[in-house]
């Protein structure tokens, strides 16, 4: 390849590496890529990764906006991604990373519902098996651009984060997820950012309010009208504004910023849905999604 071609990759193909951990939802993510637009290779050989992106560069058409997925299961999998990812971005290709990730209870739960035994578990329990896998993968998560979360979202909340995140028109701009949660389900794992808004009073005691979500007019009403609210909305959109372009330099393509009250389902609702609101007003790619809501 000749290095105007090399240099043309930055611009005209585009690649993303999925991986991650065993039952964590990479063939979800898959077919959500597919749905995007993506020419998706599964199960690729690591040692193929840089021939693949070469061949997707010269081939151009649906091939310019490739998703090479790799499997901990195959054969060819060593423990060097991120060498081979760096050998990517050697040659003039800017290969985006992601990995899947849940919590071990959860996979445990999901390997033991279509009752199968996980790929590196052995003669050993299913926790061995996950154990192994982590360890194996550890440096792929530590050099992920995004990293995903699965274990509180089901098929198609996985299939619309990942649309949203590869789906828009400018890929190379930093894309915002204000995630709300509740503190009582546990912290997110892909948090970049992580915000507490139980300081403010809680609409469950509000008979009327009870029932009703954060994204419901009365409800935000209530919870935006709080002493501090507004101000703890506009202190973040101000950080998270002042700090994206340094985030684009950096190469950081995907931001999370998550926001916590006790359930997830009134106060870190309506402050996501407001923080994405008011970081779309300043220009910047955001979107508001709520991980526990419905679960009371």
């Amino acid at each position: 390849m000749h290095d105007d071609d090399v240099r043309q990759s930055d611009d005209q193909t585009e690649l993303v590496v999925v991986t991650g951990l065993s039952g964590g939802g990479r063939s979800t993510v898959a077919r959500a890529l597919e749905n995007v637009g993506f020419y998706v290779v599964d199960n690729l050989p690591q040692a193929l990764m840089l021939d693949m992106a070469e061949l997707a560069q010269k081939a151009g058409g649906a091939a310019q906006h490739t998703a090479m997925v790799l499997d901990v299961r195959s054969r060819a999998f060593s423990t060097d991604l991120v060498g081979a990812i760096r050998a990517l971005k050697e040659r003039g290709f800017q290969p985006r990373v992601v990995f899947v990730d849940a919590d071990d209870e959860v996979l445990i739960r999901r390997f033991e519902s279509v009752r199968r035994s996980h790929p590196l578990q052995g003669d050993g329990r299913l926790a061995d098996g996950i154990a192994a896998e982590r360890k194996l993968l550890d440096e792929a998560r530590d050099h992920a651009d995004v990293i995903i979360d699965t274990s509180h979202l089901n098929v198609n909340q996985l299939r619309r984060r990942v649309e949203e995140l590869f789906g828009g028109e400018d890929a190379r701009r930093l894309r915002v997820t204000v995630l709300s949660f509740g503190f009582k389900y546990g912290l997110p794992q892909d948090a970049d950012f992580v915000l507490d808004a139980r300081f403010l009073p809680n609409p469950y005691w509000v008979p009327e309010l009870r029932e009703h979500t954060g994204r419901e007019e009365g409800v935000s009403q209530y919870v935006l009208g709080q002493p501090g609210a507004t101000a703890f909305v506009e202190t973040y959109a101000q950080l998270i504004n002042s700090t994206a372009s340094g985030f684009e330099r950096e190469g950081k393509r995907y931001l999370t910023v998550a926001v916590g009250c006790t359930g997830g389902k009134h106060r870190s609702v309506a402050i996501a849905e407001e923080l994405a609101d008011r970081l779309r007003q300043v220009r910047l790619s955001a979107n508001a999604q709520h991980r526990d809501l419905g679960r009371e």
